[in-house]
Order: structure tokens, then sequence, then C-alpha cells
């Protein structure tokens, strides 16, 4: 099943054949769950939730939009709260006079949903600033992919003396749809190989899309999100089901989520993922040869 970002699957199938030729699944449709997509920012600006029904997989139709829960953000630390109103078939507050993410206050979403009530935590961790992006022009023989076009890299340095994790995402020319994704421990891969160093290569240089670098004119835009091991580990997992591919691909299934039932004889299961982050961004526009 799908929403949002969360993949939800109940059957999966692959059909090796010579010839291309349409074949109709009877697959049963299975239980349809509502799915929370909620992430909050120390960002100024409208801080958005997503609340849907999940649809089977095979499935085109867009996910239907649940507009009758109750959500509000709790700031555990500071005793503030938020509530979040349903308008543009999404759940939302305006933080755009003063943000509501603070670098290391805990935070709980509540959820009212037909009667029954959904919690789930998290803390906004510490954030490194991004130094600078650079880029260099390839052509066609000089790219691996063989493509023509500006190849970006960022840089900045984790911050030392603790185990930090970080989610990367780029943007082209503004950040209404994602362009790549990359996950970092400590600005590498594992904890203890590099803390306090400069991010490795291989990170640093996954802003670019291999297959379609930048143009001229064109903005590539960089954000670094910090986030909790248990955040970490949920996005590292939807983002291998989204990925997933080929013949020896790993098995799809639905991945974990951390909102909780606690309601007495609560029967609804909730999907999904609530996670903050203190988030540092950067960008850069490529000229003309």
């Amino acid at each position: 099943m799908k929403s949002s970002i969360f993949l939800i699957l109940f059957a999966a199938v692959a059909t090796l054949t010579a010839c291309e030729d349409k074949v109709d699944l009877n697959i049963k449709k299975g239980t349809s769950f509502p799915v929370l997509d909620a992430w909050i920012t120390d960002e100024a600006g409208p801080q958005t939730i997503k609340f849907t029904m999940s649809v089977p997989y095979t499935d085109d139709n867009p996910a239907p939009v649940i507009d009758d829960a109750q959500i509000t953000l709790y700031d555990v630390t500071s005793g503030a709260s938020y509530p979040f109103a349903f308008k543009n078939k999404a759940y939302s507050y305006d933080a755009t006079a003063k943000a509501i993410g603070i670098v290391g206050h805990a935070y709980k979403l509540k959820v009212v949903y037909k009667g029954e009530t959904f919690e789930a935590l998290d803390t906004i961790k510490r954030v490194p600033a991004i130094d600078s992006i650079t880029y260099k022009f390839k052509t066609k023989e000089e790219s691996i992919s063989g493509k023509e076009g500006y190849y970006a890299t960022f840089h900045a340095k984790d911050i030392k003396d603790a185990v930090d994790y970080y989610w990367i995402r780029s943007y082209r020319n503004d950040t209404l749809k994602r362009l790549e994704d990359n996950f970092s421990v400590d600005g590498s891969y594992d904890s203890g190989v590099s803390d306090g160093a400069s991010f490795i290569l291989p990170i640093t240089e996954g802003i670019t899309n291999y297959d379609k670098p930048f143009l001229a004119g064109e903005k590539a835009i960089v954000k670094i999100r910090s986030i909790t091991n248990p955040d970490y580990e949920f996005l590292k997992q939807v983002n291998e089901q989204v990925t997933a591919g080929g013949l020896f691909a790993k098995v799809l299934e639905n991945v974990k989520s951390n909102v909780k039932n606690t309601s007495s004889n609560g029967q609804i299961r909730i999907l999904g993922w609530f996670g903050t982050s203190a988030v540092s961004r950067s960008e850069i526009t490529f000229p003309n040869k």
C-alpha cells in the first residue's frame, strides 16, 4: 500500500518475459490503514502534517485524505502546545512569525482519531552548518553517467563529541520536489569512524542526479536535517523500500511506525512516522559556461 513517502505493501509480483504484455493482477485489496506523515523542523514557516488512508499497491488513485482528526504538537521541554488545523488536504500550523522547533527540546505529537488517542515522541538534535557548495562542469566524456552538465558537491563538518545522525536532501530550483536523499552517521556511514571530521565524498557528491545533472541557470538547494537514531533507522528502511528493484532486490515489507495507540482497548493502528529536525540550508545557481 502507499501513502506519501511510506510504502505499505500487501503483494508484489515479479515476472520475467521476453515480451511486454499487459497483466491484470487479481490481488486482494487487504486492510486500509491511516498513515501519518509528520515531520517538524526548526525552520520558520508553515509546518505541515499529512494524514491519509493507505491504498493498495496496484491502485493508481491518490490516497484518501483524513479530515476529521485532531492533531496537536506539544513541546515537552517548554510546555508549549501547537494545534494543527485542517486546510488544503493537510494539517498545518503557521510558524512564520516564530519557529516552533528548538534544538534540544523533546516533542510529543498527539492525534485523536475515531475516538482513540495516538502519541509519538521525538527530540530535535543539533545540526552542522553547510560551509559551501562547489561544482564542476563535465562533458559527456568526463562524466561517469555520460551526461553533460554541472555536478555539485556540498561541504560540511560533523559536530564532534557525540554520535550524530543526518538526513541530506537536495532539490532542483525549489523545494517542492526532492532530488536526492542521503543518510549519514557523523558525516560518514558508521559511528566511531569520523567524529568531528568533514563529510565524506560519496555523501557530499550525492546531491546531484547523475542521470540528469544540473544545467546552466538552474539552482541546487541542499538541506542537512538532524535526526535521531530511530528516525535514521526508519528513513533508511523507507529509502530501501522506495529504491528496491531488480531481480535480487530485497523483499518489500511494512516499515515499523512510532505512532502508538494509547487508548485502553484501542483497536485502530496508525502507520507512518513522527520526526523532528534542525535544518541547515545552502544553495547555488549554476552559471553559463
